[in-house]
């Protein structure tokens, strides 16, 4: 070994840090185990430096320069090689990175599904990327990546691609449900299947992993799942088609009736004062419409009789109707022009004035008296008390 050689050799020694051209790992493991005192180890901005002897954790560093040494850095203690007098540490070195992983590619078909909508089997086909970020370094190396040297992201996180892609079927049938939509449909939903592909990924806290959002992504069928998918789409909008036409003629069936309840209350109220008088009045309107016609087409005069006999009936009907109302006008108190005859309140015979009923024998109410004069009552006074005319001088 020539002396540039050793001085190059030595450097590198001193200087530990991740090389540029794997800036971009999710893990990169140092390649040297034995690092000398006052050593520089460089963690980006991006990352942390966790250390592991003998399988187990012995510290993390954060992003910066570090002097390696025992006075600051005191978890070295425990990886000085002691076998050199206390001059070399002894550790696995990996850098693993904090800031989100962008552009993690996945894809392929996430397996046989059956379309919420048509009922169709299908097998959807997704490519697209996430991003993901490493939320705690330690259990990610130890319970996910192990101390093994990883040389590329896609080893790393195979087994997460995995379960997205498991989650993306199941994400991708429940949002369909809750839409009312085919998975042909849901193509459009990008950003809702977007948010809940994030929100319905699987828990990776148990290895430090957390997925933060969707990059662009395509959704697509085969020809012959595409041409199925919308035949059956056709089918169905034809169905509902027709629901939403039968929907509207009721609505405006609804209408009209509704319209015609309240132009017949106004009526009743306004005119015929009750709804037994109301239905009178329209089959007698029926009952003369009726014998209109048969006077005009066909039946002659056995129809005309026939609708006579109907208006009879309705008239009698209508009579009825009103027949209350003539029995509390005969049982008003009669009375006679001039004062001259009253009834027997106790036998309802009518009479002229007296004492006593001739008939029953029972008191009658006297008549009373009114001055020819002026009209006033008189009662049994000899002369009116208003003008003086005499009781029972004839008017002049």
């Amino acid at each position: 070994m020539g002396v540039f050689d050793f001085v190059k050799q030595g450097v590198r020694e001193m200087m530990i840090a991740r090389p540029d051209n794997l800036k971009h790992l999710v893990v990169y493991k140092h390649p040297d185990q034995n690092f000398p005192f006052w050593s520089q180890l460089t963690v980006d901005s991006d990352e942390c430096a966790v250390f592991f002897k003998d399988g187990k954790v012995v510290g993390v560093l954060p992003p910066g320069r570090h002097t390696m040494s025992t006075q600051n850095i005191p978890f070295l203690n425990n990886i000085v090689n002691k076998f050199t007098g206390g001059d070399v540490f002894i550790s696995e070195i990996f850098f693993v990175k904090t800031a989100p992983v962008r552009s993690v590619p996945f894809g392929g078909p996430i397996g046989d599904m059956i379309d919420p909508l048509t009922g169709e089997q299908v097998v959807p086909r997704i490519f697209g990327e996430f991003s993901l970020v490493v939320t705690d370094p330690v259990r990610f190396v130890v319970g996910y990546t192990g101390q093994a040297a990883q040389g590329d992201n896609d080893a790393v996180l195979h087994w997460i691609k995995g379960l997205f892609m498991n989650g993306v079927k199941t994400t991708l049938g429940e949002l369909c449900e809750v839409e009312g939509k085919s998975v042909l449909q849901a193509v459009s939903l990008t950003t809702k299947l977007a948010n809940a592909f994030v929100a319905n990924a699987p828990d990776l806290n148990e290895i430090g992993v957390r997925i933060l959002q969707m990059g662009q992504f395509n959704l697509n069928f085969s020809e012959d799942d595409r041409k199925r998918l919308v035949d059956a789409n056709a089918e169905i909008a034809k169905a509902n088609r027709g629901v939403k036409v039968a929907e509207a003629q009721a609505k405006a069936k609804q209408f009209e009736l509704d319209q015609k309840y309240k132009q017949d209350e106004r009526y009743v109220q306004n005119i015929a004062g009750n709804f037994q008088n109301y239905a009178a009045g329209q089959a007698m309107i029926g009952a003369g419409q009726g014998m209109a016609q048969h006077g005009m087409g066909e039946g002659g005069i056995a129809g005309a009789g026939m609708q006579m006999a109907v208006g009879v009936n309705m008239a009698q009907a209508m009579g009825g109707a009103f027949q209350p109302q003539a029995q509390q006008a005969q049982q008003q108190p009669q009375f006679t022009p001039g004062g001259a005859a009253v009834t027997c309140a106790k036998c309802n015979t009518r009479q002229p004035g007296g004492k006593f009923c001739a008939e029953c024998g029972g008191p009658l109410a006297q008549a009373k008296k009114f001055c020819t004069g002026c009209g006033q009552e008189t009662g049994a006074a000899k002369f009116c008390s208003n003008c003086g005319t005499p009781a029972g001088a004839v008017a002049g």
